[in-house]
């Protein structure tokens, strides 16, 4: 078996696979989109923890370096023991200085003896400042200098202490390389768990899919599975199977239409050869003026069969639209019932036509009373009835024979197209089983209907119902 890809099927199934990995299908951009904004929140939150891990150890350090200033400043009050200072714990990670009004060092601790101060004497009206120094010979790692001033009078020393920043710095890097080797991780991982969910919720719509590319021209009646789930997917399979069921009724109504054109079409012809075949056949004989006559008759039966197919056609495709303004219902079935009077074949009742008005396109609308009065006069045994009237918000026509009526059962049935019933009312007066069809359809088109009731002693009616306009 090829399918539908014209493919080999042991091909289209290496190829299959592939297709889950180009970048245009839903998967892969979702499964990317996914993973571009959890890996942006994640490298932001990595950055906003280092700094604040930073930010938190750095201020404890602070705090310790006042703590520290705040023993030292009891025990030095002149600039006048300029000695060495006492220092404290590892020689590499602190340090004190004690600079003169100038910033000269008078005073450090043994592990601070010859360097420079490293940091400069508070400006005027600030008691101490705090900063991070580089390049202290100490060690080779960053300061936190404090310096303060052990007294607000002029001439009073300022005192520096200083803490190694080494373990604030091992902390934040260990920090940060873990967090650079886990956030990729972290990103990779949902990648693939994102790349595993949205295929397990796009495989019901991967199946519609091939449910639907696989339905042939004369497989309309097969169906998408529906999932169980009360999702969107399952919303998508029901709505497809929807349009399945429309596209089937459209698809056999277009070949009922077809066949049904067909059958009508070859008897009109069939007639039309058979007296062209006779006339040749027997010249003579032939009377000319009759000859024409059956002709024309013929012609202008295919003309109107042709003519309400067009309307059909145009109808089903949207395009039979016509201009909307208001339409006096009752002047259209005056000038309808006046040509079946003329015609001669049955009287004509109209004195229950009153004022009443529609909006819509007359033309249209004209058509249809027009295809209510001619069945209504091909059935009819005497008399044809015209009725007009405004009820609430709705305008009512209503065309009535006094024939022999149309069984309940069947009063659905004589707006189909070509419909052929059984008893009197087949279509043995010329009608081609449009008309009734086409009329349905005009009023339906103007937000109507009609419908078909029994008349008292026998007939039908048939009630046009369409808005009321004012």
């Amino acid at each position: 078996m090829v399918p539908a890809t014209g493919l080999p099927m042991s091909l289209a199934e290496r190829r299959r696979p592939l297709s889950r990995w180009r970048p245009s299908t839903v998967r892969w951009q979702v499964t990317v989109l996914a993973t571009v904004a959890v890996a942006a929140v994640l490298l932001a939150s990595s950055t906003g923890l280092i700094v604040l891990q930073r930010g938190l150890l750095t201020r404890g350090v602070d705090e310790a370096l006042r703590q520290r200033a705040d023993n030292l400043q009891t025990e030095l009050f002149s600039a006048a023991a300029a000695t060495p200072l006492r220092g404290e714990g590892d020689p590499e990670d602190s340090f004190l200085q004690l600079l003169d009004t100038a910033g000269a060092v008078i005073a450090s601790t043994p592990n601070a003896d010859g360097l420079p101060a490293a940091a400069s004497v508070p400006l005027s009206g600030r008691s101490q400042t705090i900063k991070t120094v580089h390049g202290i010979r100490i060690s080779g790692g960053d300061f936190r200098v404090l310096a303060r001033r052990l007294d607000r009078a002029p001439g009073s020393p300022t005192l520096l202490v200083g803490k190694n920043l080494d373990d604030v710095q091992e902390s934040v890097r260990i920090l940060a390389v873990s967090l650079v080797v886990s956030v990729p991780v972290v990103v990779i991982v949902l990648a693939l768990v994102v790349w595993r969910l949205v295929g397990r919720v796009l495989r019901p719509v991967e199946s519609v899919r091939h449910e639907v590319a696989s339905i042939r021209g004369d497989q309309l009646h097969r169906r998408v599975p529906v999932p169980q789930s009360r999702d969107e997917i399952a919303r998508l399979a029901q709505t497809m199977n929807a349009m399945l069921d429309r596209v089937e009724q459209s698809t056999r109504r277009q070949r009922d239409f077809v066949a049904d054109a067909s059958h009508e079409l070859r008897g009109p012809l069939t007639r039309l050869r058979s007296e062209l075949e006779v006339a040749l056949a027997h010249p003579v004989t032939v009377d000319q003026a009759t000859l024409q006559h059956t002709l024309l008759d013929g012609v202008v039966e295919l003309q109107q069969l042709v003519e309400d197919l067009l309307f059909l056609a145009r109808s089903d495709s949207g395009s039979a639209g016509g201009p909307t303004r208001p339409v006096d219902l009752d002047d259209l079935v005056l000038l309808e019932a006046k040509q079946v009077l003329r015609r001669g074949r049955v009287h004509v009742n109209t004195s229950a036509v009153s004022a009443a008005r529609t909006m819509g396109d007359a033309r249209q609308l004209a058509r249809a009373i027009g295809n209510l009065a001619s069945n209504a006069e091909r059935h009819a045994r005497a008399v044809v009835s015209f009725e007009v009237r405004e009820r609430a918000d709705r305008s009512e026509v209503v065309v009535a024979d006094d024939g022999p009526g149309i069984p309940v059962d069947q009063r659905a049935a004589v707006f189909r197209r070509f419909t052929r019933l059984d008893h009197a009312r087949s279509r043995d007066a010329g009608g081609v089983g449009l008309g009734l069809a086409i009329a349905q359809d005009i009023a339906v088109r103007h937000a109507g209907e009609i419908t078909v009731e029994s008349v008292d002693g026998g007939g039908a009616r048939f009630v046009m119902t369409l808005p009321r306009c004012d």
